[in-house]
């Protein structure tokens, strides 16, 4: 039955398919049914399935050919996700959905885009896709908020991550799809392979077709769909795909993929949006998130079909492709700033290969791929990195071999290599043919490349340093072979080969570096002299054995190779001679042996200076001593070539060799320094060459004449006899007949030193055997010829050269040096003391060079030393003495020497051969005779010159003395004196000049090392006594006494200049061990001239390192003291104290080691009494502080911050300044703490800083103190955050209390002189500054924080505040406190809201207009988080204040109060509304004074009422009981203001409602009329004005009697009492009130009225009021003003009071119209209008018009009257001031005469009518 009804009910559908003719039609039966028919198809019934297909084939029909035809979606859409409908039912439905969707508006396709993904949801996949396909082009017309808040975005994915993740996928593909890409289903995909190089997938992959790069064949095949999208459509497409993102539907993370593939879209729309989109992201993406990675990895290379379980699983259709290259092209980049993709493996290693060497790649990819190498070598770790290795080395190399085209890239790959080497070293080391390859390819490379091959060779060397055996051989020979190339870049590089990969002892390299220092290029041979003559350290003692090849092997190494390389044409032709190797080469090989000999031999090897090199030749000496003796057995066995076998012989064949061809000054050395060693053996091969010799010595070198001179010396010295005799014979004749000055030179210094030598072996002998005679050697003849020699020489000393004359100085110094001087003592020609009076002269004498004079000083220095019996000794030393010249401070010490030499003579060390014996061990000759004056040099150094007036001799003699203590120290006489030399010294010490202080610190220091204990003692303490009491020498001032030195003027002569020792000495007294000042001393060593190589032969050096070893253990205390002088402001004591600290302190950790102490120290100093002290401190405080972790001082910082605050306040400015550079560190250190990154510390420093800030720092005087306070806190509290909470109680109520403290006083001072207007527009701008200000900010900061448990604490404080707090700001912001605590923590408020009310109540009644405000602002917000009965209590206690207090202060509070409850708090107004609004409602119709505040006080009622109320009538209807109560109060009330106002409200009352029910209407009315009950006070007449109205309103309800409600009769009494009343003003209202309540209530009491009333017009008749003219005109004025009114007044009231009774107007209406006609005619107009219009009323009310009381005679009298009256009045002109008003009026009355039935009355009427129609 039921299918039959199914089979009309469609077949009933057909018809109307088939009736429908217009497209509209269609539609509306579609719509209708077509979902039912649908639903139809779940019937069992085959026939009704039949019936319904038939009928959907049919309508298919019609809906393809009408496009326009509208489905009905929506429906459809509801039945498609309906969980109950039968599959096939959903199948037909999606059909639909599908064709009748994009025929939609778009406006609806948005609208229904949310529901399709809905409908998504647990459906079969084909049929999401087309659901997706459907969605995906509306996206473009999407409309999404512009704030992305979750519950605004239209697609709430958030809880349905299954559909996201579909449609991203979906949208993935729609990006990746290209334009106009059709789906082929023939195009097999067989033929392409994929980029790894195998088959794609070798298994039945043959039907499938190619689809696009990056997709599957399924993938292309669901977004081409059922009607593939046209190229413009897909285009929108991703657009829209792009804003959906854009919008951030989905989360950040998911969809970075997609914008990166649409970045590359081939169209500029989808690309430029995309790249925007990825820039404004950037920074939020983490390109380290693996998903993120992954994702593009996977994209990148598609599904590579790995073999594993997956790999197998994954259908072919499924199987994607890589991306295409221009996508590649986006990733990237990407992949470049990512750590994770440089360590996701296998991936990485993918990319490098398919962007190297894949088939689609082009040289942008490559070169990126190589970037992305460069990233993996630098960013993957350890552990990452070894697998990969070994890859990436291979794809370089493949690279570098076959990949030739761009430079670029190829420097790109070369520069990975070295990069890769530095990272994997072990890849390197075996491969040797690596670096070969690049050495080539540096050679023949590009120069754009070379300089990355350069690079990565040079990054690879450090891999090799390793190498041993053959492979070592190897890379010796790959080196050798490149150092010869022509590219200076290939010799460069090899040099570093050599230099790094090789040890410093390795022979080979060492001798290609040798060569290379040879190099014409600058690059090439300062590198390798670099690595040659880098000195093997001292202090690394274990391996100074292997730090250089030894000498015998370096030199066999390169006799070997010199032999070798003369045979080839490597050898170097100059001139005539042939070299084995260029000079540069030559010379540095030969100094390179030089090294090796002075290392072997034991000593530290240098070969930059000659005279360091001579102090190494005794050494040097044994060594080759030990050298000839010890070959001298193998040289048989091993004879080479040359004959030549010891090592020794051969570096002086070298020498020789190099000599001859080149020459040079270190080579001669060398040369010399050999031979001079060991004379006895290798100088006499020399004896048959002195022709080459004497050639030398004619050389264009001053200095290089002079070695060979001395060479030549040495040569010689080893014959005797008659070959001696020639030889200085010739020397001799060359000297007197050559006239070039060169050979002169070089013969006479020839002459000395050989003389010299003659006389040192002579003296030996002397000693050896006491007899002469048998030596043939000594003859007589001889020693003629050597004084002639002499005086040659002497002859020279005259010369006009200079050249010469040093020459012959320097010649008899060597003489005397070393013997008597062949010369007589005195008498006439050359003697030994004219010679000494002639060097004496030459010392002082302008003329004269420096290099002379240092020659003369040091000759003179030499005589006694030779010469035991030296008659001239004290004159000499006497004339060194006296020869003083200002300023020339290295001559000083050469006389310092001299004089130490002259004063010991024969035992002076200067009588050594220097190239045997050092000083140190050289010993006095047994039996020289002694000649020692020390006593008596001492002597006369102390008592003469140190006391000199002359301040250079003083500084001379101190240096003298210096040099005497040093040289001397084992002396007897040095020894006995010690108190004296110190106190010499001391005597310096206050100097003004810094050497002196300088010498005379290192003086006291030696003087202390050289006494005994008790001694020492005794020197201490004498030092400290006088550095301490300052007690000094005073220098007598005498003829010669230079007062200021150059310069010294402006120096301080008050011992300034001992400041610094002062110092030291305080230092080491505080250390209780006052003998390390001498220590201090040491070490405090700041003057140049130490560094120059006279100063340094004192060695104070090794003293002062000593003296810091010794005051190693006394760091910890005076690690806190130097740290603080280093900042002293004194120069001096700051440079000497730097200087100590860096000798001191050599461990860079010990300033944060004694951290504590130094703090200490530096926080007790702060407020030293010296203010150089302060200073320091803070300077010092402000450096400590900085960039250090100061996690263990947090306690201290407050004790710093309190007592930096005192020293800003300083006396001295310079204080002051450091104070404030020191608290601005500080400030930045603490906030830096506060960090909450720093956890605990964090909290700690937090609160111990804050108490300090806001006690002492906040409230300081000091206006700097206060502004760096607030500002520290400001950012404190940005920086901390939430770590403010615990701290807020104390933190809040501060920075409130600052807002007013920190105020400048003159505002409060204007503000007390201001007017009321001026002060409160001043306040409200204090107020908002406040607001505004840094505390403000800091204070809004914590606020964010807070919580229950801190307002238990705060809300106290801020009470207290509020009730005590002084200053505006204060009040002003603990009010704003109150309003953000209530937004921010409502509940949390609710217990504490209470207390915060009755403090605010305080504020409410404050005097000033501004704080009141804001604590009402404040009350208006905190309502809503009290509890009710807070809330209630403080309604009532408004409303006491408001009805009780007569100050109008109240009244504003409760105004504004109220006023904010209703702005703020709507809802809780109106759940108090009968409290509020009837207080309102009486504020409204406050009276207002003359003052404008009130007038504001009633606006703010009345807005308070309107918003509140449903129209005022409503409101009164609503709230009448209450209203009337309040009313019924404020008539109760004391105040009189209170009783108007109340009958004002009242009234107000009676007005707006029409009527009053009982029993309002009673209550009302009793209450007004005992109001007006008892005496008139000002404002009563509002209590008459109200009755008037009630009565007047309620007339009706007044008539019926009521119980409680007084009678019509009572309130009439009560009405016309008061007309009684004397007060003028009073009265008139009274009888105007009692009008009014006649005429409402029609009652006649006119009797007693006009008794009161016509008196009044009497009195006021015209004549009674010209007789009182006594007042002044003002009073008269005034009084003839209230006359007029109260006139006025009573003809209008007797108007009103007019009864409708004809017994009252019998007596009464002959009485009234004569009063009126009288009045009429002498009044004033105004007076003539109120008594027309009382007439008027008069009149209508005149019962003789009305027919039943006619009585003619009457009536004429009184018309007779009225008509005169009138016209009288018009008559007098008067009728134009009339005003129409009036005019109109008498017009309508005589118009109503003139329609009466009585023929006199209309005759007068129109005549009077006619009249005045005249006039007008």
């Amino acid at each position: 039955m039921y299918h039959i009804d199914c089979r009309d009910q469609l077949e009933r559908v057909f018809l109307r398919l088939g009736h429908a003719e217009t497209d509209e039609q269609l539609q509306n039966i579609i719509s209708k049914f077509l979902p039912p028919v649908l639903l139809k198809l779940s019937s069992t019934q085959e026939g009704v399935r039949k019936k319904v297909m038939e009928l959907l084939v049919h309508l298919n029909k019609r809906i393809k050919s009408r496009p326009k035809i509208q489905l009905p979606i929506e429906t459809l859409l509801v039945q498609y996700q309906d969980p109950a409908a039968v599959s096939f039912v959903t199948n037909f439905t999606i059909i639909y959905v599908k064709m009748g969707y994009p025929r939609l508006p778009v406006e609806k396709q948005c609208e229904l885009a949310p529901t399709l993904l809905t409908a998504m949801e647990g459906k079969p996949q084909p049929q999401q896709d087309s659901l997706m396909h459907l969605l995906i082009p509306t996206l473009f017309h999407m409309k999404y908020p512009v704030e992305s808040s979750k519950s605004a975005s239209p697609f709430n994915l958030a809880e349905k991550p299954k559909t996201v993740q579909l449609l991203l996928d979906f949208m993935l593909d729609v990006l990746l799809m290209p334009y106009g890409y059709v789906l082929n289903e023939s195009q097999s995909r067989q033929n392409s392979s994929s980029a790894q190089g195998s088959s794609s997938n070798s298994g039945g992959s043959s039907g499938i077709p190619q689809p696009p790069p990056g997709m599957s064949f399924y993938a292309a095949k669901r977004v081409i769909g059922d009607n593939p999208w046209t190229p413009e459509q897909l285009e929108q497409c991703k657009l829209g795909i792009v804003k959906f993102i854009e919008a951030e539907q989905v989360p950040e993370l998911e969809a970075v993929l997609h914008l990166v593939i649409a970045s590359s879209d081939t169209r500029h729309s989808v690309a430029t949006a995309a790249d925007l989109e990825l820039k404004s992201k950037q920074s939020l993406i983490d390109w380290n998130n693996p998903a993120i990675i992954n994702k593009m990895y996977k994209v990148y290379l598609g599904d590579i079909p790995l073999k594993t379980k997956e790999g197998a699983v994954l259908k072919p259709e499924l199987k994607r492709d890589p991306v295409s290259t221009r996508v590649k092209l986006k990733i990237v980049p990407h992949l470049l700033r990512s750590r994770q993709a440089a360590e996701t493996f296998p991936a990485n290693i993918q990319v490098v290969y398919d962007g190297l060497f894949g088939t689609n790649t082009n040289s942008k990819l490559r070169t990126l791929s190589l970037q992305f190498v460069h990233h993996i070598c630098i960013t993957c770790p350890e552990i990452k990195i070894k697998p990969l290795g070994p890859m990436l080395l291979n794809g370089l190399t493949k690279l570098i071999n076959e990949y030739k085209e761009d430079p670029k890239l190829l420097s790109m790959a070369y520069s990975a290599v070295g990069k890769l080497s530095s990272r994997m070293p072990h890849l390197f080391t075996k491969d040797i043919a690596l670096v070969q390859q690049l050495f080539e390819a540096l050679c023949k490379e590009e120069p754009e490349t070379r300089l990355a091959i350069q690079e990565a060779l040079s990054m690879m060397v450090g891999a090799y340093s390793t190498l041993e055996g053959a492979q070592r051989t190897l890379m010796e020979a790959l080196v050798a072979s490149y150092l010869i190339k022509p590219e200076v870049q290939v010799r460069q590089v090899a040099v570093k080969f050599a230099s790094t990969v090789f040890p410093s002892d390795h022979i080979p390299s060492r001798y290609l570096l040798l060569l290379a220092a040879g190099d014409p290029r600058e690059e090439v041979h300062g590198e390798a002299q670099r690595v040659l003559r880098c000195l093997p350290g001292k202090n690394r003692k274990e391996s100074a054995s292997k730090q250089m090849p030894s000498f015998p092997e370096m030199v066999y190494y390169i006799q070997e190779k010199a032999s070798h390389r003369m045979k080839t044409p490597a050898k170097y032709m100059t001139g005539t001679t042939v070299l084995p190797f260029n000079p540069a080469a030559f010379g540095e090989i030969v100094l390179y042996l030089r090294m090796c000999l002075a290392h072997s031999a034991g000593v530290v090897p240098t070969s930059q200076s000659l005279a360091d090199m001579q102090d190494h030749a005794p050494a040097i000496g044994r060594y080759i001593r030990t050298l000839m003796s010890g070959n001298q057995a193998t040289s048989s066995s091993s004879s080479s070539k040359s004959g030549e076998t010891n090592p020794v012989q051969i570096y002086i064949g070298l020498l020789q060799q190099l000599l001859a061809g080149v020459g040079g000054l270190p080579v001669m050395y060398c040369l010399l320094e050999a031979v001079s060693v060991y004379p006895e053996k290798l100088a006499t091969k020399f004896v048959d060459k002195t022709e080459w010799i004497k050639s030398l010595m004619n050389s264009s070198k001053e200095e290089m004449r002079e070695l060979a001179a001395l060479f030549y010396s040495v040569v010689v010295s080893t014959v005797s006899g008659n070959e001696l005799k020639l030889m200085i014979e010739q020397l001799i004749k060359t000297t007197k007949n050559n006239h070039s000055p060169e050979i002169q030179h070089g013969s006479v210094l020839a002459l000395g030193f050989t003389i010299g030598r003659y006389l040192a072996k002579k003296k030996m002998r002397m000693a050896e055997q006491q007899d002469l005679e048998t030596n043939a050697d000594f003859l007589p003849e001889q020693e003629e010829l050597i004084q002639s020699a002499t005086e040659t020489i002497g002859s020279f000393l005259d010369s006009t050269s200079p050249l010469l004359a040093i020459a012959a100085c320097t010649a008899l110094g060597e003489i005397g040096r070393n013997g008597p001087l062949p010369i007589p003592s005195e008498g006439s020609g050359f003697t030994k003391q004219h010679l000494v009076e002639s060097l004496l002269n030459r010392i002082p004498s302008s003329k004269e060079t420096n290099k002379m004079k240092e020659r003369a000083i040091q000759t003179l220095g030499y005589f006694p030393v030779g010469d035991g019996d030296f008659p001239h000794q004290k004159l000499l030393l006497q004339g060194l003495m006296d020869s003083v010249e200002a300023k020339q401070i290295e001559l000083q010490f050469t006389i310092g020497e001299a004089i130490t030499s002259a004063a010991i003579g024969t035992s002076s060390v200067a009588a050594r051969d220097a190239w045997l014996v050092t000083e140190e061990e050289y010993s006095p000759p047994a039996g020289a005779k002694v000649n020692d004056v020390v006593p008596w040099v001492l002597d006369v150094i102390l008592n003469k010159h140190i006391t000199s007036p002359n301040p250079h001799v003083r500084q001379a003699a101190c240096i003298w003395l210096l040099s005497l203590v040093r040289k001397l120290s084992t002396h007897r006489e040095v020894k006995s004196h010690l108190k004296e030399i110190q106190s010499a010294f001391v005597s310096v010490l206050s100097e003004n000049d810094e050497l002196s202080q300088d010498v005379a610190s290192k003086g006291l220091g030696l003087v202390y090392e050289l006494g005994n204990e008790q001694d020492q003692q005794e020197l201490v303490s004498t030092l400290v006594e006088t550095l301490m009491t300052g007690k000094r020498i005073k220098h007598e001032v005498s003829g010669e006494t230079v007062v200021f030195q150059g310069g010294g003027l402006g120096k301080t002569p008050d011992g300034q200049g001992l400041s610094t020792y002062k110092e030291l000495c305080s230092l080491a007294s505080d250390l209780s061990q006052p003998d390390l000042v001498y220590k201090f001393m040491n070490l405090a060593n700041h003057h140049a001239m130490w560094n120059s190589r006279k100063g340094a032969a004192f060695g104070f050096n090794v003293i002062a390192t000593k003296a810091g070893e010794q005051l190693a253990p006394f760091l910890p205390q005076l690690v806190p003291r130097l740290y603080r002088y280093q900042f002293d402001p004194n120069l001096g004591i700051r440079q000497a104290m730097t200087s100590i600290w860096n000798a001191l302190v050599t461990d860079k950790t010990t300033v944060d080691k004694y951290l504590k102490e130094i703090l200490q120290d530096l926080i007790k100093n702060l407020t030293s009494s010296m203010w150089r002290v302060r200073e320091s401190s803070c300077l010092a405080l402000n450096d400590l502080l900085r960039g250090r972790p100061l996690d263990d001082i947090i306690d201290k910082l407050p004790e710093i911050w309190e007592t930096l605050f005192r020293v800003q306040d300083d006396i001295k400015e310079s204080v002051r300044k450091a104070a404030e550079l020191a608290l601005k560190t500080l400030s930045k250190v603490c906030v830096k703490m506060c960090d909450p990154a720093k956890g605990a510390a964090g909290q700690r420093t937090i609160a111990a800083l804050l108490p300090c800030l806001l006690d002492k720092g906040m409230m300081s005087p000091v206006t700097e103190v206060r502004a760096l306070s607030i500002n520290t806190l400001v950012k404190i509290s940005k920086s901390a955050g939430a770590m403010l909470k615990p701290h807020a109680p104390k933190l809040i109520p501060a920075l409130l209390e600052s807002l007013s403290v920190l105020e400048p006083q003159v505002l409060n001072y204007l503000s007390l002189r201001a007017t009321d207007q001026e002060k409160a527009a001043m306040d409200s701008a204090r107020l908002s500054a406040a607001k505004s200000s840094p505390m403000m900010e800091t204070i809004n900061m914590c606020l964010q924080y807070l919580d229950v448990s801190v307002l238990g604490e705060l809300v106290p404080r801020l009470c207290e505040l509020i009730r005590s707090g002084v200053g505006l700001g204060t009040k002003g912001g603990c009010a704003s406190v109150i309003v953000s605590l209530t937004t921010q923590c409502p509940q949390d408020l609710t217990p504490y809201s209470g207390k915060l009310m009755s403090a605010l109540l305080s504020g409410l009644t404050d005097r000033n207009s501004v704080i009141q405000k804001s604590c009402a602002f404040a009350m208006g917000h905190l309502v809503r988080t009290s509890r009710d009965s807070s809330t209630e209590k403080l309604l009532q206690k408004l409303n006491s204040w408001y009805m009780e207090k007569d100050e109008p202060i109240y009244k504003t509070s409760c105004a504004l109060t109220i006023h904010a409850i209703g702005r703020y708090s709507p809802d809780v107004l109106k759940n108090h509304a009968k409290e509020v609004l009837p207080l309102a409602f009486l504020g409204m119709h406050e009276i207002s004074d003359e003052e404008k505040s009130e007038k504001e006080e009633c606006n703010l009622w009345t807005e308070v009422w309107q918003e509140n109320v449903p129209g005022s009538f409503g409101g009164i209807r609503l709230y009448l009981q209450e209203l009337i109560a309040i009313t019924q109060k404020a008539l109760q009330s004391q105040s009189w203001k209170m009783k108007a106002q109340g009958a004002i409200a009242m009234a107000s009352i009676a007005k707006q409602t029409s009527s009053l029910v009982p029993p309002y209407l009673g209550m009302i009315l009793t209450a007004l009329l005992q109001g007006l009950a008892g005496r008139t006070w000002a404002g009563k007449e509002e209590l008459l004005k109200a009755i008037a109205c009630v009565v007047t309103a309620c007339s009706e309800e007044l008539e019926k009697p009521v119980p409680n409600q007084p009678s019509t009769n009572e309130i009439l009494q009560a009405v016309l009492k008061e007309c009684c009343k004397e007060n003028p003003k009073y009265k008139i209202v009274a009888i105007s009130c009692a009008g009014d309540v006649l005429k409402a209530t029609k009652e006649d009491r006119f009797q007693e009225f006009s008794d009161i009333v016509i008196p009044l017009i009497k009195k006021n008749s015209p004549e009674s009021i010209g007789v009182r003219t006594t007042k002044n005109e003002d009073e008269n004025e005034k009084e003839k003003e209230l006359q007029l009114e109260s006139l006025l007044g009573a003809f209008e009231s007797l108007g009103k009071a007019w009864p409708r009774n004809m017994e009252t107007q019998r007596c009464y209406r002959q009485e009234l119209c004569k009063l009126m006609c009288d009045r009429l005619k002498l009044s004033t107009w105004k007076v003539q209008l109120g008594v027309l219009q009382s007439m008027n009323a008069f009149f209508q009310g005149l019962m003789l018009l009305e027919e039943e009381h006619a009585d003619p005679e009457a009536l004429t009298e009184i018309l007779l009257e009225t008509c005169k009256s009138i016209t009288y009045s018009l008559e007098s002109k008067q009728w134009e001031s009339l005003t129409s008003e009036c005019r109109t009026l008498l017009i309508e009355s005589l118009a109503t005469m003139e329609t009466d039935s009585r023929p006199e009355l209309k005759e007068k009427a129109s005549l009077l009518k006619k009249t005045l129609e005249n006039l007008e």
